[in-house]
């Protein structure tokens, strides 16, 4: 006979065993937020053990460890904030999911970095200060562990705010503010700092009008031609060609400078030859793609998906191999003057710190990177693939003409003045379309000024947030930097 209770007793679990299952989704709702932050504090500990095992035991060991710890952290703040600006127009246009973004991302900034990242860094950040007005060895290393913490802490905080800013202007921020606080305003190289304020306006405007005039060109030439396909096939492998010949002298240039020495007349030499080889391979590529498509704006896009997705990759690269040093710069001139005790303008990058610079950037880039690649690639401005191809172009092409000009800019502020130049320059061939339809048709229904305002093509409030954080960024490393100095040394004496 069955027991009259039982039924109760299995209710009375299955309830405790509802309210366990409740508990468990409100611990993993609770524990999510906690787990990006959690595998980056793991990632932080484990650089602090690796600089101690390679360091070894000695003087100046803990010293060490600590720029360790902050030199990951700051590569950290660099993948989640830097990365964002190679990534964003290709997931904006949708030629790239986010993970097949943060992949490709991480894959080709670790090659970048390892690869090309090179031997040798200026430990003043290319001149900003003048490391013989530092009387003591110890001095010159609290200044960069000062420029360290606060170059990490800026990225951080404009990560969170929601603004792509220089990691490179960050940096730079931090040594000259450290230096200032250590051996006065004497020891800025003022002419430097005034080309890297040039560089602030200079940058994102040339980037804005290549971008700009890239999309007019392909508006001009296929989107407004009768016969789309027939236009694409003849302009877009030339349009592969340019990319091609611009990313190469970019890699020449800045990519691949660690390995070789390459000039500005070398580099463009290997451009060009590269361009025409994939001018010629495109041709029957495009042909065979463009057979069977549509006479619509919608079918273009197939075209310039894979273009993007390269460019995207080969600005990875470079980033990489460019600006791990902004991370690991300040943490190998703190292992070089603790190691042998003097100060030197240019050391040698262990092999250990480059480790910490690359993976720290892939780390940030997975973890904390989707925020801005958004903000980039969607809540600036609408992109589709021809308007992320032409950020992309545009970003290779200002970083050789920079360079030609002898210009230290910033990949940053290149790319999302490309994205602001595409956005302005629909807004402005909207406009004049608009108005030129209305003049061929006086009776046709004239806009409403609110409804005028609410067709900008450009959001306003990033606009604004994004040109402050970009006109702050050095004077707030600087003083942050210079506070921390200070505090440093009243703890150490």
């Amino acid at each position: 006979m069955a027991d009259p209770n039982a039924g109760k007793v299995w209710k009375t679990l299955d309830k405790d065993l509802g309210r366990i299952s409740q508990f468990e989704y409100a611990a993993q709702y609770v524990s999510r937020p906690l787990v990006a932050p959690g595998i980056a504090l793991v990632f932080i500990v484990l650089a602090g053990l690796i600089a101690a095992l390679f360091f070894g035991a000695g003087g100046g060991t803990l010293t060490v460890v600590a720029a360790a710890i902050f030199g990951a952290y700051m590569a950290l703040n660099i993948g989640a904030n830097d990365v964002a600006n190679n990534m964003g127009p290709a997931v904006g246009a949708n030629a790239l999911t986010m993970g097949g973004a943060i992949f490709i991302a991480a894959l080709c900034e670790s090659a970048g970095a390892l690869l090309a990242g090179g031997d040798v860094v200026s430990t003043i950040a290319k001149g900003i200060i003048d490391p013989s007005g530092m009387a003591e060895a110890s001095v010159f290393v609290l200044a960069m562990m000062a420029a360290l913490i606060s170059s990490a802490l800026w990225v951080n905080l404009a990560t969170w705010v929601g603004a792509p800013v220089s990691t490179t202007h960050s940096v730079v921020g931090g040594v000259m503010g450290a230096g200032i606080a250590a051996a006065g305003l004497s020891s800025v190289n003022w002419l430097t700092m005034g080309k890297i304020a040039a560089s602030w306006v200079i940058s994102p405007v040339l980037g804005g009008v290549i971008a700009a005039l890239f999309l007019a060109f392909i508006k001009a030439r296929i989107i407004y031609t009768e016969d789309k396909i027939a236009s694409a096939r003849r302009w877009v492998p030339v349009l592969i060609g340019i990319m091609a010949a611009a990313f190469a002298t970019y890699l020449a240039l800045k990519g691949l400078k660690h390995i070789i020495k390459i000039d500005l007349l070398t580099a463009v030499g290997i451009g060009v030859a590269v361009g025409v080889v994939l001018y010629l391979v495109s041709i029957p590529l495009i042909r065979k793609q463009s057979e069977g498509l549509e006479n619509r704006n919608k079918s273009l896009k197939v075209l310039f998906g894979l273009p993007l997705v390269l460019s995207a990759a080969l600005l990875s690269f470079a980033h990489g191999a460019n600006d791990v040093a902004n991370a690991v710069g300040p943490l190998a001139a703190i292992v070089h003057v603790t190691s042998v005790g003097d100060i030197a303008s240019k050391v040698a990058i262990p092999s250990w710190v480059m480790i910490i610079g690359a993976f720290g950037i892939s780390f940030g880039l997975f973890l904390f990177g989707p925020k801005l690649i958004r903000m980039v690639g969607s809540q600036i401005t609408k992109l589709n693939p021809m308007r992320a191809y032409c950020v992309s172009l545009a970003a290779a092409i200002t970083v050789i003409v920079a360079s030609w000009l002898g210009l230290p800019v910033s990949s940053t502020h290149i790319a999302v003045g490309g994205v602001f130049g595409v956005g302005f320059f629909r807004e402005w061939h909207t406009e004049r379309r608009y108005r030129a339809n209305n003049a061929k048709k006086p009776t046709s229904k004239v806009l409403a000024p609110e409804e005028r305002r609410r067709r900008k093509l450009v959001r306003r409030s990033h606009f604004m947030t994004i040109v402050a954080a970009w006109v702050i960024t050095v004077p707030a490393a600087a003083v942050m930097s210079g506070l921390i100095y200070f505090l440093m040394k009243s703890f150490t004496g």
